[in-house]
Protein backbone atom coordinates (compact mmCIF):
# COMPACT_ATOMS: atom_id res chain seq x y z
CA UNK A 1 0.00 0.00 0.00
CA UNK A 2 1.24 3.45 -1.07
CA UNK A 3 0.38 7.11 0.02
CA UNK A 4 -0.23 10.24 -1.94
CA UNK A 5 -2.49 13.04 -2.38
CA UNK A 6 -4.16 16.78 -4.51
CA UNK A 7 -5.51 19.52 -4.10
CA UNK A 8 -7.16 21.88 -6.40
CA UNK A 9 -5.72 25.37 -5.84
CA UNK A 10 -9.15 27.15 -6.04
CA UNK A 11 -9.73 30.28 -6.22
CA UNK A 12 -12.13 31.36 -2.97
CA UNK A 13 -15.03 29.80 -2.11
CA UNK A 14 -18.50 31.10 -4.30
CA UNK A 15 -21.52 30.55 -2.74
CA UNK A 16 -24.36 31.97 -4.76
CA UNK A 17 -27.00 33.59 -2.64
CA UNK A 18 -29.93 32.58 -0.88
CA UNK A 19 -28.48 28.82 -0.45
CA UNK A 20 -28.54 26.86 2.65
CA UNK A 21 -25.01 26.96 5.01
CA UNK A 22 -25.42 23.09 4.74
CA UNK A 23 -26.71 20.65 2.91
CA UNK A 24 -26.26 18.04 5.83
CA UNK A 25 -25.52 18.12 9.44
CA UNK A 26 -21.83 19.54 10.07
CA UNK A 27 -21.00 16.44 12.29
CA UNK A 28 -22.69 13.72 9.76
CA UNK A 29 -19.36 11.47 7.66
CA UNK A 30 -20.58 13.01 4.64
CA UNK A 31 -17.94 14.41 1.91
CA UNK A 32 -19.73 16.78 -0.69
CA UNK A 33 -18.06 19.19 -3.31
CA UNK A 34 -19.92 20.96 -6.27
CA UNK A 35 -17.82 22.96 -8.24
CA UNK A 36 -17.96 24.78 -11.81
CA UNK A 37 -16.21 23.49 -14.64
CA UNK A 38 -12.92 25.52 -13.51
CA UNK A 39 -12.37 23.70 -10.42
CA UNK A 40 -13.97 26.80 -8.35
CA UNK A 41 -15.51 25.18 -5.25
CA UNK A 42 -19.42 26.42 -5.14
CA UNK A 43 -20.04 24.16 -2.08
CA UNK A 44 -18.47 21.57 0.13
CA UNK A 45 -18.36 20.01 3.09
CA UNK A 46 -15.53 17.83 4.42
CA UNK A 47 -13.82 18.33 1.53
CA UNK A 48 -10.33 17.33 3.06
CA UNK A 49 -11.35 14.75 5.14
CA UNK A 50 -11.04 11.23 3.55
CA UNK A 51 -13.70 8.54 2.97
CA UNK A 52 -13.83 4.90 1.03
CA UNK A 53 -14.54 5.74 -2.34
CA UNK A 54 -15.87 2.54 -3.38
CA UNK A 55 -16.72 2.22 -7.42
CA UNK A 56 -16.12 6.57 -8.40
CA UNK A 57 -12.51 5.08 -7.81
CA UNK A 58 -12.90 3.82 -10.79
CA UNK A 59 -12.85 7.56 -12.90
CA UNK A 60 -9.10 8.21 -11.29
CA UNK A 61 -7.78 4.26 -12.23
CA UNK A 62 -9.73 5.40 -16.37
CA UNK A 63 -7.83 8.93 -15.99
CA UNK A 64 -4.77 7.40 -14.97
CA UNK A 65 -4.68 5.00 -17.87
CA UNK A 66 -5.85 7.35 -20.85
CA UNK A 67 -2.87 9.64 -19.52
CA UNK A 68 -0.39 6.60 -19.51
CA UNK A 69 -1.14 4.64 -22.23
CA UNK A 70 -3.18 7.11 -24.41
CA UNK A 71 -6.87 7.28 -25.59
CA UNK A 72 -5.90 5.55 -28.82
CA UNK A 73 -3.84 2.33 -26.76
CA UNK A 74 -5.20 -1.00 -28.05
CA UNK A 75 -4.21 -4.19 -26.39
CA UNK A 76 -2.43 -7.01 -28.47
CA UNK A 77 -1.99 -10.33 -28.08
CA UNK A 78 1.01 -12.20 -29.27
CA UNK A 79 1.18 -15.69 -31.02
CA UNK A 80 3.81 -17.47 -33.23
CA UNK A 81 3.81 -21.07 -34.82
CA UNK A 82 6.62 -23.85 -34.64
CA UNK A 83 6.76 -25.59 -37.54
CA UNK A 84 8.95 -28.65 -36.49
CA UNK A 85 7.02 -29.20 -33.05
CA UNK A 86 3.36 -28.01 -34.85
CA UNK A 87 3.16 -25.96 -31.36
CA UNK A 88 1.03 -22.73 -31.26
CA UNK A 89 2.09 -20.41 -28.70
CA UNK A 90 -0.01 -17.65 -27.70
CA UNK A 91 1.25 -14.63 -25.26
CA UNK A 92 -1.04 -12.17 -23.55
CA UNK A 93 -0.41 -8.84 -22.71
CA UNK A 94 -3.18 -7.91 -20.32
CA UNK A 95 -6.64 -7.25 -23.18
CA UNK A 96 -9.48 -7.11 -20.41
CA UNK A 97 -11.99 -7.56 -23.56
CA UNK A 98 -10.73 -10.76 -24.97
CA UNK A 99 -13.72 -12.09 -25.21
CA UNK A 100 -15.42 -14.18 -27.87
CA UNK A 101 -16.04 -12.08 -30.63
CA UNK A 102 -12.23 -11.10 -30.92
CA UNK A 103 -10.65 -14.68 -29.72
CA UNK A 104 -12.93 -15.82 -32.88
CA UNK A 105 -10.96 -12.94 -35.18
CA UNK A 106 -7.80 -13.55 -33.80
CA UNK A 107 -8.15 -17.33 -34.56
CA UNK A 108 -8.85 -16.09 -38.05
CA UNK A 109 -6.00 -13.94 -38.20
CA UNK A 110 -3.24 -16.98 -36.82
CA UNK A 111 -5.71 -19.69 -39.82
CA UNK A 112 -4.43 -16.53 -42.57
CA UNK A 113 -1.24 -15.62 -41.37
CA UNK A 114 0.01 -18.77 -41.02
CA UNK A 115 -1.29 -21.29 -43.54
CA UNK A 116 -1.56 -23.87 -40.91
CA UNK A 117 -3.43 -26.88 -41.24
CA UNK A 118 -2.90 -29.09 -38.03
CA UNK A 119 -1.80 -28.06 -34.53
CA UNK A 120 -0.57 -30.16 -32.10
CA UNK A 121 -0.12 -28.13 -28.09
CA UNK A 122 -1.92 -24.79 -27.55
CA UNK A 123 0.66 -23.54 -25.43
CA UNK A 124 -0.22 -20.30 -23.62
CA UNK A 125 2.26 -17.71 -21.89
CA UNK A 126 0.74 -15.48 -19.49
CA UNK A 127 4.17 -14.37 -17.65
CA UNK A 128 3.33 -10.25 -18.37
CA UNK A 129 1.62 -10.30 -14.96
CA UNK A 130 2.90 -11.75 -12.02
CA UNK A 131 1.18 -15.14 -11.19
CA UNK A 132 0.93 -13.60 -7.41
CA UNK A 133 -1.84 -11.55 -7.82
CA UNK A 134 -4.25 -11.27 -4.66
CA UNK A 135 -6.63 -8.12 -5.61
CA UNK A 136 -7.88 -6.80 -1.81
CA UNK A 137 -11.41 -6.75 -1.31
CA UNK A 138 -12.01 -9.63 -3.64
CA UNK A 139 -13.56 -12.19 -2.04
CA UNK A 140 -13.80 -16.28 -3.58
CA UNK A 141 -17.75 -15.65 -4.41
CA UNK A 142 -19.08 -17.02 -7.69
CA UNK A 143 -20.20 -13.14 -8.19
CA UNK A 144 -18.42 -11.48 -11.44
CA UNK A 145 -16.72 -8.50 -9.31
CA UNK A 146 -14.96 -11.35 -8.00
CA UNK A 147 -13.01 -12.53 -11.27
CA UNK A 148 -9.32 -13.11 -11.43
CA UNK A 149 -7.17 -10.83 -13.02
CA UNK A 150 -4.31 -11.90 -15.31
CA UNK A 151 -2.29 -11.42 -18.86
CA UNK A 152 -4.35 -13.55 -20.84
CA UNK A 153 -8.30 -13.78 -19.85
CA UNK A 154 -11.05 -14.62 -21.79
CA UNK A 155 -14.43 -13.01 -21.59
CA UNK A 156 -13.85 -11.72 -18.14
CA UNK A 157 -12.63 -15.02 -16.63
CA UNK A 158 -16.72 -15.56 -16.60
CA UNK A 159 -18.96 -17.83 -17.76
CA UNK A 160 -22.67 -17.13 -18.76
CA UNK A 161 -25.29 -19.83 -19.37
CA UNK A 162 -29.09 -20.56 -19.06
CA UNK A 163 -31.32 -23.47 -18.74
CA UNK A 164 -32.53 -25.12 -22.23
CA UNK A 165 -36.08 -26.85 -21.58
CA UNK A 166 -35.99 -27.54 -25.10
CA UNK A 167 -32.32 -29.16 -25.08
CA UNK A 168 -32.70 -30.75 -21.49
CA UNK A 169 -29.56 -29.33 -20.56
CA UNK A 170 -27.71 -25.95 -19.91
CA UNK A 171 -26.61 -23.99 -22.80
CA UNK A 172 -24.90 -20.50 -23.16
CA UNK A 173 -26.50 -17.21 -22.46
CA UNK A 174 -24.37 -15.87 -25.36
CA UNK A 175 -24.78 -16.60 -28.83
CA UNK A 176 -21.35 -15.61 -30.01
CA UNK A 177 -19.70 -18.02 -26.55
CA UNK A 178 -19.86 -22.20 -26.86
CA UNK A 179 -20.57 -23.55 -23.35
CA UNK A 180 -17.95 -25.63 -23.15
CA UNK A 181 -18.93 -28.88 -21.06
CA UNK A 182 -16.06 -28.95 -18.84
CA UNK A 183 -17.94 -26.25 -16.89
CA UNK A 184 -20.89 -28.34 -16.73
CA UNK A 185 -20.31 -29.51 -13.09
CA UNK A 186 -19.57 -26.19 -11.73
CA UNK A 187 -22.76 -24.78 -13.37
CA UNK A 188 -24.41 -27.37 -11.48
CA UNK A 189 -22.57 -26.79 -8.29
CA UNK A 190 -23.78 -22.83 -8.26
CA UNK A 191 -27.27 -24.24 -7.61
CA UNK A 192 -28.24 -21.40 -10.52
CA UNK A 193 -30.56 -21.55 -13.71
CA UNK A 194 -29.34 -19.02 -15.55
CA UNK A 195 -26.71 -16.13 -14.71
CA UNK A 196 -23.15 -15.35 -14.47
CA UNK A 197 -20.33 -17.50 -12.57
CA UNK A 198 -16.64 -17.00 -12.51
CA UNK A 199 -13.78 -19.01 -13.06
CA UNK A 200 -11.40 -20.32 -10.76
CA UNK A 201 -7.72 -19.06 -11.38
CA UNK A 202 -6.75 -22.62 -12.90
CA UNK A 203 -9.77 -22.71 -15.00
CA UNK A 204 -9.40 -18.93 -16.33
CA UNK A 205 -5.10 -19.74 -17.00
CA UNK A 206 -6.71 -22.72 -20.02
CA UNK A 207 -9.93 -21.06 -20.63
CA UNK A 208 -8.68 -19.09 -23.69
CA UNK A 209 -6.87 -21.70 -25.16
CA UNK A 210 -9.85 -24.00 -24.83
CA UNK A 211 -12.02 -20.85 -26.58
CA UNK A 212 -9.01 -21.02 -28.99
CA UNK A 213 -9.14 -24.69 -29.82
CA UNK A 214 -12.97 -24.19 -30.33
CA UNK A 215 -12.89 -21.55 -33.22
CA UNK A 216 -9.68 -23.31 -34.73
CA UNK A 217 -11.54 -26.53 -35.13
CA UNK A 218 -14.55 -24.83 -36.05
CA UNK A 219 -12.68 -23.64 -39.36
CA UNK A 220 -11.27 -27.37 -39.88
CA UNK A 221 -8.02 -26.74 -37.96
CA UNK A 222 -7.10 -30.25 -36.52
CA UNK A 223 -5.39 -30.08 -32.88
CA UNK A 224 -3.51 -33.08 -32.12
CA UNK A 225 -2.41 -32.34 -28.68
CA UNK A 226 -3.14 -30.63 -25.25
CA UNK A 227 -3.79 -27.17 -23.79
CA UNK A 228 -0.95 -26.07 -21.57
CA UNK A 229 0.05 -22.98 -19.68
CA UNK A 230 3.75 -22.03 -19.48
CA UNK A 231 6.19 -19.66 -20.53
CA UNK A 232 8.76 -20.68 -23.87
CA UNK A 233 12.11 -19.25 -24.65
CA UNK A 234 11.15 -18.33 -28.62
CA UNK A 235 14.97 -17.81 -28.70
CA UNK A 236 15.65 -21.81 -28.40
CA UNK A 237 13.04 -22.50 -31.33
CA UNK A 238 13.48 -22.37 -34.83
CA UNK A 239 10.75 -19.48 -35.36
CA UNK A 240 11.88 -16.52 -37.56
CA UNK A 241 10.99 -13.29 -36.58
CA UNK A 242 8.22 -13.06 -39.89
CA UNK A 243 6.32 -16.25 -37.64
CA UNK A 244 5.73 -13.75 -34.62
CA UNK A 245 2.48 -12.01 -34.93
CA UNK A 246 1.28 -9.37 -32.75
CA UNK A 247 -3.07 -9.58 -32.98
CA UNK A 248 -4.42 -5.63 -32.28
CA UNK A 249 -7.59 -5.67 -30.47
CA UNK A 250 -9.94 -3.63 -32.44
CA UNK A 251 -11.05 -2.10 -28.87
CA UNK A 252 -9.38 1.52 -28.11
CA UNK A 253 -8.74 2.10 -24.91
CA UNK A 254 -11.46 4.58 -24.87
CA UNK A 255 -13.68 2.55 -26.16
CA UNK A 256 -12.59 0.14 -23.18
CA UNK A 257 -12.63 2.97 -20.38
CA UNK A 258 -17.07 3.54 -21.78
CA UNK A 259 -17.37 -0.46 -21.13
CA UNK A 260 -15.27 -0.53 -17.66
CA UNK A 261 -17.59 3.25 -16.51
CA UNK A 262 -20.97 1.29 -17.78
CA UNK A 263 -20.55 -1.65 -16.25
CA UNK A 264 -18.07 -0.78 -13.49
CA UNK A 265 -16.04 -3.33 -14.20
CA UNK A 266 -13.75 -4.67 -11.32
CA UNK A 267 -12.14 -6.67 -13.88
CA UNK A 268 -11.31 -4.10 -16.70
CA UNK A 269 -10.23 -1.77 -13.75
CA UNK A 270 -7.92 -3.96 -12.57
CA UNK A 271 -6.22 -4.96 -16.21
CA UNK A 272 -5.73 -1.44 -16.88
CA UNK A 273 -4.07 -0.85 -13.19
CA UNK A 274 -1.68 -3.69 -13.88
CA UNK A 275 -0.99 -2.58 -17.45
CA UNK A 276 0.19 0.60 -16.56
CA UNK A 277 2.34 -0.66 -13.94
CA UNK A 278 3.88 -2.70 -16.16
CA UNK A 279 3.91 0.00 -18.24
CA UNK A 280 5.46 2.04 -16.40
CA UNK A 281 7.98 0.08 -14.22
CA UNK A 282 8.31 -3.03 -16.46
CA UNK A 283 7.29 -6.71 -16.45
CA UNK A 284 5.78 -8.71 -14.55
CA UNK A 285 3.40 -6.68 -13.40
CA UNK A 286 2.15 -6.49 -10.31
CA UNK A 287 -0.49 -4.55 -8.06
CA UNK A 288 2.32 -2.16 -6.17
CA UNK A 289 3.49 -1.40 -9.77
CA UNK A 290 0.13 -0.37 -10.90
CA UNK A 291 -0.81 1.48 -7.19
CA UNK A 292 2.34 3.35 -8.06
CA UNK A 293 1.49 4.45 -11.32
CA UNK A 294 -1.53 5.77 -10.79
CA UNK A 295 0.04 7.36 -7.27
CA UNK A 296 2.75 8.94 -9.59
CA UNK A 297 0.78 10.36 -12.12
CA UNK A 298 -1.91 11.58 -8.71
CA UNK A 299 1.60 13.93 -7.53
CA UNK A 300 3.08 14.74 -10.94
CA UNK A 301 -0.11 15.69 -12.87
CA UNK A 302 -3.29 16.47 -10.56
CA UNK A 303 -0.54 17.55 -7.95
CA UNK A 304 -2.77 15.26 -4.99
CA UNK A 305 -0.80 13.82 -1.87
CA UNK A 306 -2.04 11.84 1.27
CA UNK A 307 -3.99 9.38 -1.25
CA UNK A 308 -4.33 5.80 -0.47
CA UNK A 309 -4.45 3.06 -2.84
CA UNK A 310 -4.22 -0.69 -2.60
CA UNK A 311 -5.98 -1.62 -6.26
CA UNK A 312 -7.82 0.09 -9.06
CA UNK A 313 -11.70 -0.98 -8.53
CA UNK A 314 -12.61 0.96 -5.68
CA UNK A 315 -14.12 -2.85 -4.30
CA UNK A 316 -10.72 -2.29 -1.24
CA UNK A 317 -12.13 -0.88 1.91
CA UNK A 318 -8.52 -0.09 1.90
CA UNK A 319 -8.82 2.91 -0.33
CA UNK A 320 -9.04 6.33 0.92
CA UNK A 321 -9.53 9.84 -1.55
CA UNK A 322 -11.20 13.08 -0.05
CA UNK A 323 -14.02 14.82 -2.10
CA UNK A 324 -11.20 17.64 -2.79
CA UNK A 325 -8.82 15.49 -4.20
CA UNK A 326 -11.89 13.37 -6.39
CA UNK A 327 -12.76 16.45 -8.06
CA UNK A 328 -9.15 17.20 -9.04
CA UNK A 329 -9.83 13.88 -11.09
CA UNK A 330 -12.76 15.29 -12.28
CA UNK A 331 -11.51 18.42 -13.69
CA UNK A 332 -9.01 16.58 -15.51
CA UNK A 333 -11.78 13.69 -16.51
CA UNK A 334 -13.83 16.68 -18.04
CA UNK A 335 -12.68 15.72 -21.48
CA UNK A 336 -14.40 12.30 -21.11
CA UNK A 337 -17.30 12.97 -19.24
CA UNK A 338 -19.42 11.51 -21.84
CA UNK A 339 -17.67 7.71 -20.96
CA UNK A 340 -19.86 8.05 -18.22
CA UNK A 341 -23.40 6.57 -17.54
CA UNK A 342 -25.87 9.52 -18.22
CA UNK A 343 -29.09 10.11 -16.67
CA UNK A 344 -30.93 13.45 -18.38
CA UNK A 345 -28.24 16.45 -17.49
CA UNK A 346 -26.31 14.19 -14.91
CA UNK A 347 -22.99 12.22 -15.91
CA UNK A 348 -22.40 10.12 -13.44
CA UNK A 349 -20.38 6.73 -11.60
CA UNK A 350 -22.02 5.46 -8.44
CA UNK A 351 -19.80 2.97 -5.62
CA UNK A 352 -21.32 1.16 -3.76
CA UNK A 353 -20.28 -0.96 -0.47
CA UNK A 354 -21.55 -2.16 2.56
CA UNK A 355 -22.34 1.25 5.00
CA UNK A 356 -20.91 2.96 1.79
CA UNK A 357 -22.74 5.33 -1.00
CA UNK A 358 -20.57 7.22 -3.31
CA UNK A 359 -21.77 9.39 -6.56
CA UNK A 360 -19.38 11.56 -8.94
CA UNK A 361 -19.53 13.04 -11.71
CA UNK A 362 -21.19 15.96 -13.26
CA UNK A 363 -24.46 18.23 -14.05
CA UNK A 364 -25.29 19.84 -16.91
CA UNK A 365 -26.52 23.20 -16.13
CA UNK A 366 -29.15 25.40 -18.34
CA UNK A 367 -26.47 27.45 -19.37
CA UNK A 368 -24.58 24.10 -20.90
CA UNK A 369 -21.59 24.27 -18.55
CA UNK A 370 -20.80 21.12 -16.26
CA UNK A 371 -20.37 20.92 -12.96
CA UNK A 372 -18.42 18.46 -11.23
CA UNK A 373 -19.77 17.23 -7.64
CA UNK A 374 -18.79 14.27 -5.39
CA UNK A 375 -20.86 13.10 -2.98
CA UNK A 376 -19.14 10.41 -0.65
CA UNK A 377 -21.18 8.65 2.43
CA UNK A 378 -19.82 6.61 4.86
CA UNK A 379 -22.63 5.83 7.01
CA UNK A 380 -25.02 2.57 7.74
CA UNK A 381 -28.27 3.30 6.23
CA UNK A 382 -27.95 6.41 4.65
CA UNK A 383 -28.00 7.02 1.12
CA UNK A 384 -27.34 10.18 -1.02
CA UNK A 385 -30.61 10.77 -3.17
CA UNK A 386 -31.68 13.82 -1.53
CA UNK A 387 -28.05 15.44 -1.25
CA UNK A 388 -28.23 15.03 -4.90
CA UNK A 389 -31.09 16.82 -5.64
CA UNK A 390 -30.37 19.67 -2.85
CA UNK A 391 -27.15 20.25 -5.57
CA UNK A 392 -29.49 19.76 -8.63
CA UNK A 393 -31.46 23.35 -6.92
CA UNK A 394 -28.34 24.56 -5.97
CA UNK A 395 -26.73 24.51 -9.90
CA UNK A 396 -30.04 25.82 -11.06
CA UNK A 397 -29.85 28.94 -8.87
CA UNK A 398 -26.41 29.35 -9.62
CA UNK A 399 -27.38 29.76 -13.39
CA UNK A 400 -30.62 31.37 -12.94
CA UNK A 401 -28.51 34.55 -11.21
CA UNK A 402 -26.17 34.33 -14.03
CA UNK A 403 -29.18 35.34 -16.21
CA UNK A 404 -30.63 37.92 -13.99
Amino acid sequence: MILCSVGLLAPPCIVAKNLPASIVAADDPIGIVLADDQGNILYSQNKDRQFIPASILKILTSLAAINILGQDYRFSTAYFFDKNSKNLYIKGFGDPLLISEVIEKLCLDIILTTKIKQIHHIILDPTYFSEQITVPGKSNSLNPYDAPVGALCANFNTIMFKWSSKQNRFVSAEPQTPLLSVFYDDINRSGLRKGRIILSKQQSLLYPGQLIKYFLEKNHIKITGDILQGKRDTRKLDIKEKDKHLFVSPFELKEIVKKLLTYSSNFIANQLLLTIGAKTYGTPATLEKGVNSILDYSINHLKISHLTLSEGSGLSRTNQISPDQMLKSLIEFMPFYSLLNCKKNDFFKTGTLSDVRTRAGYIMGDDHRLYPYIIMVNQKNRGYKSILKKLIVKISQITNQKNK
